[in-house]
């Protein structure tokens, strides 16, 4: 991977990281369907007037939209609403880093490298040591619902992936590039409709009136949030690096998202990491190194630059 994607693929996830919090204060004011609704409107209008459609089947359109808004979102605003901590939702989405590259597999025919999987099974301790550490309470206490909901808002991240990849893909076969930001903005106007039904049917007519009447500044704030950062920006940008590198190598920088949130947490709540934390933080980023750098083009480096004094540096270290 370039370095300049490497270097937007983490600004990405740490806009994702600070989206728990934000996700969990704009629910304080705004039922969780609802908040999804605006979010993905605001996202759509006025954009959809100024971008074009992407050149793709209606059908993957509105299967992107549905698998990412309708089910990701839906399910993991609603899990948190009815119970499920940020802390832990923000872990247990990331389990897209893991089924996604088996369905990259399965489906995509995508091969994994022995470092990939050395990577993952790196990444997944970090990520293991950090759930542990998170939890001040017990699963027990947790509705079982919110947490079925929280598991599910992965599977329909990864499903996601899988139709941009294979939309772009296409593309290319017939020498076009699919513009991945349209997709992302055409693909919003999917959930508001299914999404305010599904408002209607949890919460009376009355108290989704209340909520828009009496927006406070926090609760717009975490609208627009959602919006330009975590979609527009967030899953624009991470859509294009799905359509450049492969499945596999891509979603599992999706693990610094809790890292990024307990750090945001810990700027903006003053929370402190403990040191169970910090380990699991240090384990990730390692799994991250192993999954991604490549050794042998670093060594080339290394090698040229003591038989060189001055050379051009190498803009695709990330492999």
């Amino acid at each position: 991977m370039k370095r300049k994607d490497f270097i937007l693929a983490v600004l990405v996830v740490i806009v994702w990281g600070a989206n728990f919090t934000v996700i969990k204060l704009g629910l304080g004011g705004v039922p969780p369907m609802l908040l999804v609704t605006l979010r993905y409107t605001l996202v759509a209008f006025p954009a959809v007037f100024f971008i074009k459609p992407p050149k793709m089947a209606l059908k993957d359109i509105l299967l992107y939209g549905f698998t990412v808004g309708v089910g990701q979102f839906g399910c993991l605003f609603y899990a948190m609403h009815i119970g499920m901590p940020a802390g832990l939702a923000s872990i247990i989405v990331q389990l897209q880093a893991f089924i996604s590259p088996l369905l990259g597999y399965l489906l995509l025919k995508e091969q994994f490298k022995t470092k990939q999987l050395v990577g993952f099974l790196i990444g997944a301790l970090g990520l293991l040591v950090i759930g542990v550490a998170s939890s001040t309470i017990g699963i027990t206490s947790i509705p079982i619902g919110a947490i079925l909901l929280t598991i599910c808002a992965p599977i329909f991240w990864s499903i996601s992936n899988i139709v941009a990849k294979t939309a772009s893909k296409k593309s290319m076969e017939k020498g076009e590039q699919l513009d991945m930001l349209s997709l992302v903005v055409w693909g919003s106007l999917v959930p508001p409709i299914p999404t305010l039904i599904l408002a209607l049917l949890i919460d009376s007519p009355q108290t989704l009136i209340n909520s828009m009447s009496n927006l406070d500044m926090m609760s717009i704030f975490a609208v627009l949030y959602l919006a330009f950062g975590s979609t527009l920006f967030g899953y624009g940008f991470w859509s294009i690096l799905i359509s450049k590198y492969p499945i596999n190598k891509i979603s599992p920088l999706s693990l610094l998202v809790p890292i990024t949130g307990l750090l945001t947490a810990s700027i903006v709540l003053l929370e402190k990491l403990s040191k169970l934390q910090w380990l699991g933080v240090y384990v990730i980023i390692i799994g991250l190194m192993v999954t991604n750098l490549d050794v042998k083009q670093i060594i080339n480096m290394i090698n040229k630059n003591k038989t060189k004094e001055f050379g051009k540096p190498n803009d695709n270290i990330l492999n």
